[in-house]
Parts: structure tokens; sequence; C-alpha cells
């Protein structure tokens, strides 16, 4: 099979499963709105009922903004005009490329999502590699017993990333970066270097993030049970055809580029009372779905490939068979013939 017939394959076993991206919506809005919360009364407090409480209602008060802003700590630090329209993704990507440190509560939440989405993870990925609908208790009987491997394999994951982050990141864009352009006069020299180091480093966490994702995917079509066992086959199957693999990643992340395309085009710039707010807020959530459904294509797309590349295309451990799917219903329901 084709990267492109798994492309269009996987965004098709994504259409045809809804209730995965509505419930994956629901989670994000769940763990995000208490931050909201929070961050809602800190502004409310230090507004209270003065002059800019009035001015910030009806637009924009950069001279309060300022304040807030360098008197705010912890979560408060997040509401930075960096946060305003098509800016927020752009200092996300930043933040990731500089690897960045973020506040306690912004990292619990990130930690609480990642965790509810290994729970989930079993469960998407069993639906798409069945192809067909497993109703609520096949989808979160999945979940429950590929939960405890993921957890086991997002270890390994964390230790990989500690390693990008913490030494490797450091060695490229700090210790390499410094001794290629000791004696460099023109800044767009150096300006040229980072950003090829910034691609190196990029390309490196890419092939990680690749290679979980088989691994993921590897367990739940193959019933694994070791994720040593699957991470190691992750790596050949990658390895074997790091072309057709890396070329179906690289489709993916396209898609996720014309996502952030397309909201730079429809994002709102600084929001007003009334209906230009509520807009503002509609193109938002209609961006994190856009968002999770580029996602959840990564692991439809990734599915339809291995199945097709090592012939198990429509396989994934069968589930018992229930009344009026059992083959036991079209003998019970037939006529007995006579002899």
């Amino acid at each position: 099979m084709t990267i492109v017939r798994a492309f269009g394959s996987g965004l098709r076993r994504v259409h045809a499963a809804p209730a995965v991206l509505a419930g994956t919506y629901l989670l994000t809005l769940l763990l995000t709105v208490p931050l909201a919360a929070a961050l809602g009364g800190a502004i409310e407090a230090h507004l209270g009922h003065s002059l800019a409480a009035d001015q910030a209602a009806d637009g924009v008060n950069y001279d309060w903004w300022r304040e807030f802003e360098s008197q705010a700590s912890g979560l408060g630090r997040t509401f930075a005009p960096d946060m305003i329209g098509f800016a927020a993704p752009l200092g996300h990507v930043s933040q990731l490329a500089d690897a960045a440190d973020v506040p306690v509560a912004v990292a619990g939440a990130v930690g609480l999502w990642l965790l509810a989405w290994t729970f989930l993870a079993g469960g998407i990925l069993d639906r798409y590699a069945r192809n067909r609908p497993t109703r609520p208790s096949g989808f979160f009987s999945a979940s429950g017993v590929f939960f405890f491997r993921f957890l086991r394999l997002g270890v390994m994951a964390a230790v990989a990333y500690a390693v990008l982050f913490g030494v490797v990141h450091g060695w490229l864009l700090d210790d390499l970066y410094g001794r290629l352009t000791r004696d460099f006069a023109v800044e767009r020299s150096a300006f040229v270097v980072r950003a090829v180091l910034y691609v190196v480093f990029g390309l490196l966490v890419a092939a990680v993030s690749l290679v979980f994702d088989y691994a993921k995917i590897r367990a739940v079509v193959e019933d694994r049970r070791s994720m040593v066992g699957a991470l190691r086959a992750a790596i050949r199957f990658v390895a074997r055809r790091p072309f057709a693999a890396g070329g179906l990643y690289a489709m993916l992340a396209a898609l996720v580029v014309l996502v952030l395309a397309a909201y730079a085009a429809f994002a709102p710039g600084v929001w007003g009372p009334g209906w230009s707010m509520w807009r503002g807020f509609l193109v938002g959530q209609l961006y994190i779905v856009a968002r999770l459904w580029a996602r959840l294509a990564f692991y439809g797309a990734q599915t339809v490939f291995f199945q097709a590349e090592l012939a198990h295309a429509g396989y994934a451990a069968a589930p018992t068979p229930v009344w009026p799917e059992s083959p036991a219903a079209e003998t019970i329901g037939s006529p007995a013939r006579v002899p």
C-alpha cells in the first residue's frame, strides 16, 4: 500500500468514528476549564472595581495588562500578549524548540491530559485497527487492557524525551552552535546555522515520536504484553522502511501545518465585548478540535500503514460475539430443513 492510500484510509477511519473526536475534545475541555476559572479569578481579584476594570471590559487595557504581568506568578504568567490569536500556537512552538519552563499548574494539567490520553489510546487504536464500531464497552475494555502497558511504554518515552531535551538540545543549540558561530561576523550566517540546528533537533523529536507511535500500534494490533518487545519491533519496522514511514509522517505533519495556517488566517486579534468575544472563543474551540482531529489522523493513517505492510489488514484480537452478532443467531433464527 502506498503512503497516499494509507493517508486517505486513515482519515476515513477517523471520520468513521466521530465519537472518538468528541470524547477527546470533552476531555481537553474538562481539563482546561479549571485552569481558565483560576486565571479568571486572579484577573478579577486584581481588577476589582477599579476604573481599569471598566476599560478592560470595553477592550484591551495594555497599561493594566503590563502591570498584571509584572506582578503575576505561576498560572498568571501565562496571561501574556502572546496568548492572543495565532501568537499562542507560535509561542508554544517556540517554548518547545527552546525547551522553556512552564508554570507548575500548566505542567500538572498537561500531565493529567497525557495520563488520560494514555488511557484512551488503547481504545482509539483498537477502534481504528478493527475499522468497525466497538461500542463503549469494547472501547473502554481495550483502553483498560492497554493502559498499564502504555504507562510502561510512557516511562521509556519520558526517558527518551528527557535525553533529547535535557542533553541533546543543549549540546546542539548551545555547545555546537557556539563552536560553529564563534568566528562569524555576519548575524545572518549565525541565524542560518541556528535554523539548521533547530531542524536537526526537530527531526530527532519526530523520529522518537514516530517510533513510539508504532510501538503503541504494534502493542494493540498484535496484543503484545512486553513494551520493550513492542518498542524493539517498532524500531525494526521503521528502520526497514524509513522513507515510507517517514514520508507518511511528513504528510501528517503537513496536515498539522495546514491546520495552523487556517487558524492563522481566521484567528481573531484583540477581542472586544459582545459578538467579537464569542467569535474569538468559537474560532479557538474549532482550532482545538482541528488539532485533535490531526492527532487522531496520525493514529489512523499509521495503523492502516502498519496493517498493510505486515499483512495485518483488518486484524485485531477478535471480541467475544454478542447477540445478535453471534453466528449462532443465524442458526437459531433459521428454520430447520426436513430431509
